[in-house]
């Protein structure tokens, strides 16, 4: 069966009539009752009760025609589905991302997108950095949001562009600021009153450049920061804080989530920062893939590619 025999059937059962079917489809009727009887032989049913004065849709044949209509329809749309596919007007991009980007920029950069593009599908998934490259390395996924790895860890076929820089902040209990253990000065956090206390870390195999900045801040003040609790969600960290598990370094978008027990100081020291970029799979790349990191540019335009 293809897509010619299916026009003819929709032809005859329209006309109920071979020769005025044939004259429409511009062919002559022995051609076109032979196509008809090769379907018939081909699905192994009677499509049609023919008599020498008159033709008749049988009770299957009613009931496919429908569907015989929606093939043709949707065969007759695929060339202008190429055209919108090509132009990156349709199509499905499967995007990953960070969690606390949701608290900062992804919202904005959604509802940029689909303003422009509305029949583009944006499939969302959250995920830790090292399962996006892994996914991307893989196939599953088009793009991503990411925390910059460490030199090396991105190659071929993957590209990549920086967003932005944020500055981590420090999320501490509440409760220790209320009973003396944890001093602020003026809104801010001296290192001192932070190199005893138990920090909740991200596991360096997620997320290995942000495990390692707050270790290299450590370092860099030649202390090594108390053991606590591993999590590799920013929201298990902050409801980890909240618990009082000890101290976490943060983005400083997470102050968006407002969680009851958590405060959230700045260093007095120079702020650590890390770097957020766009990662996705250049081979075979679509269009409207394309589009979207044409607005991350225009949303980010001071950083380079």
């Amino acid at each position: 069966m293809d897509i010619r025999q299916i026009r003819h059937f929709v032809a005859v059962a329209e006309e109920l009539h071979f020769g005025r079917a044939a004259e429409r489809l511009g062919m002559t009727q022995p051609p076109l009752s032979q196509s008809i009887q090769a379907l018939e032989a081909d699905l192994g049913l009677t499509l049609f009760e023919r008599t020498r004065r008159s033709v008749m849709l049988t009770p299957v044949g009613q009931e496919w025609l429908p569907h015989a209509r929606r093939v043709l329809e949707e065969a007759n749309a695929l060339p202008q589905v190429a055209q919108r596919l090509s132009r990156g007007e349709v199509g499905t991009i499967r995007l990953s991302f960070i969690s606390f980007v949701s608290y900062s920029f992804l919202p904005a950069l959604v509802r940029r997108f689909k303003e422009r593009f509305p029949e583009v599908e944006l499939v969302l998934h959250e995920a830790t950095s090292d399962v996006q490259i892994a996914e991307l390395l893989e196939g599953k996924l088009d793009a991503g949001i990411i925390i910059t790895p460490p030199r090396g860890a991105l190659h071929s076929p993957l590209r990549y562009r920086a967003i932005e820089r944020e500055k981590l902040v420090v999320a501490v209990p509440e409760e220790w600021v209320i009973s003396g253990r944890v001093v602020p000065q003026g809104g801010k956090l001296d290192f001192n009153a932070l190199c005893d206390l138990p920090v909740i870390l991200f596991p360096r195999q997620s997320a290995p450049a942000l495990h390692d900045l707050v270790t290299r801040y450590f370092a860099e003040r030649d202390a090594v920061p108390v053991a606590g609790q591993q999590a590799v969600q920013m929201q298990t960290i902050i409801n980890l804080v909240s618990a009082g598990l000890g101290i976490a370094f943060v983005p400083s978008t997470m102050r968006r989530l407002v969680r009851p027990g958590v405060a959230y100081f700045r260093v007095a020291e120079k702020q650590p920062e890390i770097e957020i970029g766009f990662a996705w799979r250049s081979a075979n790349a679509s269009a409207a893939l394309h589009h979207l990191a044409d607005i991350i540019v225009e949303m980010f335009p001071e950083h380079g590619a």
